[in-house]
């Protein structure tokens, strides 16, 4: 398995999709968490005992703004929460694995390095970009404030931190077609070790 991550805005999922048309199988780990939280029942009534019943909607989807704006003011509700869903997303990507048919699978997961994920890992690959060029792209892109983005940016590992752990980096502050050529290096570089 490669582990690939990135903080909010770097760009992560879009290289992940690039691997995904190469050909190979790419785990959306925060995709996956959000189908889980809503069909697993059991999971459900977890998250409802800690944050309360409007965690979920009236259509009994699961309310990731409710939910955000409790956790990311609470770092001990963060972390519960974490505890609920990893588990059950660590044991998602476990029955998923055996399904895939090619030499190597990606696992894209921001939190790689925070959970230590990366030790399971045959290597790493860090998708990173400049803070402000990460803020805009995600003010742009979910419609949310400065302090907002910057507020979900501070709760994350630090990029330079991110740096020093990763086996591959790309720098994503430049356009697509960069993009696309760089995670075609990388790409090739980590499909012939």
């Amino acid at each position: 398995m490669i582990g690939i991550t990135g903080g909010i805005g770097s760009g992560k999922s879009t290289v992940s999709k690039l691997i995904e048309e190469a050909g190979y199988p790419v785990y959306y780990s925060d995709i996956r968490a959000k189908n889980i939280v809503n069909d697993n029942q059991q999971l459900q009534q977890k998250i409802k005992e800690l944050l309360g019943e409007n965690s979920y909607d009236e259509d009994g989807f699961y309310d990731r703004k409710y939910v955000a704006d409790l956790v990311f003011k609470n770092d001990d509700l963060l972390l519960k929460l974490n505890s609920l869903i990893h588990p059950a997303v660590k044991l998602d990507f476990k029955n998923w694995v055996p399904q895939q048919t090619t030499p190597f699978v990606f696992k894209e997961t921001a939190l790689l390095f925070e959970l230590k994920l990366n030790k399971n890992c045959y290597k790493s690959l860090l998708v990173t970009a400049d803070d402000n060029c990460r803020l805009k792209r995600v003010m742009d892109r979910d419609d949310k404030t400065y302090r907002e983005v910057e507020t979900i940016m501070l709760k994350q590992m630090p990029e330079k931190d991110k740096v020093k752990l990763a086996d591959f980096i790309i720098f994503n502050n430049d356009g697509l077609e960069e993009l696309e050529e760089e995670t075609k290096r990388i790409l090739a570089e980590i499909v012939s070790l």
